[in-house]
């Protein structure tokens, strides 16, 4: 029998996330990770994902006491093989939205869950959602680099907001490139025990 998970940590300061896991109905307490991002040269944007979304997960961890079920994120932009993250200044925000305009690219976000205390358990997972841009003119990048709103977003962008209006069209789940998938967090809750209220055991 899964326990009704009614509360979860949550291992970000991502508004985003912690709206999405609200919108679960469950009571979230957020202990942003202080882990840095290291790119690891030689990982595919796959596996940066993943093992980002592992370590914010672990250096959380040591900071919580007691019980709970803990969840980090990683979302990394895959352009042709290549991993595109946050931009670190204005100039490469521009530069990433000039490489991602008129052409498609792959979104993966990864997500790690931890139940802490006796019986620890932990997971992770991965989906990935294709992303095509429409091209754009030098002169509506700039207009969108304006808004700062590339700043801290992996690829440069947010699906959610004013860079919604740069994408032409999305093949897969729109959560993934918001930057976390809540259907495959829901699907992934019982094999750690866990139940959404109300929710029968999904389908896999």
């Amino acid at each position: 029998m899964n326990r009704e998970l009614t509360s979860i940590t949550l291992a970000s300061a991502s508004p985003r996330r912690l709206e999405l896991l609200q919108s679960l109905g469950l009571d979230v307490r957020v202990v942003p990770s202080t882990y840095a991002e290291p790119p690891y040269e030689g990982f595919n944007p796959k596996n940066l994902a993943v093992t980002h979304a592992r370590e914010k997960a672990h250096e959380v961890e040591k900071r919580v006491e007691g019980d709970t079920l803990l969840v980090a994120a990683d979302t990394v932009v895959d352009l042709d093989g290549t991993a595109l993250g946050k931009p670190c200044d204005l100039a490469e925000a521009r530069r990433m939205l000039h490489l991602l305009s008129g052409r498609d690219h792959v979104v993966h976000t990864a997500f790690t869950l931890i139940s802490t205390g006796a019986g620890r358990l932990e997971l992770s997972d991965l989906q990935s959602t294709r992303v095509r841009f429409f091209k754009l003119p030098a002169e509506d990048i700039e207009s969108y680099v304006a808004t700062s709103e590339p700043m801290d977003k992996a690829g440069a962008y947010g699906i959610q907001g004013i860079g919604a209006t740069l994408v032409e069209r999305i093949d897969g789940d729109f959560y993934t490139v918001m930057g976390f998938p809540i259907a495959r967090f829901a699907r992934c809750l019982p094999r750690m025990g866990f139940a959404l209220h109300g929710a029968k055991k999904p389908a896999p």
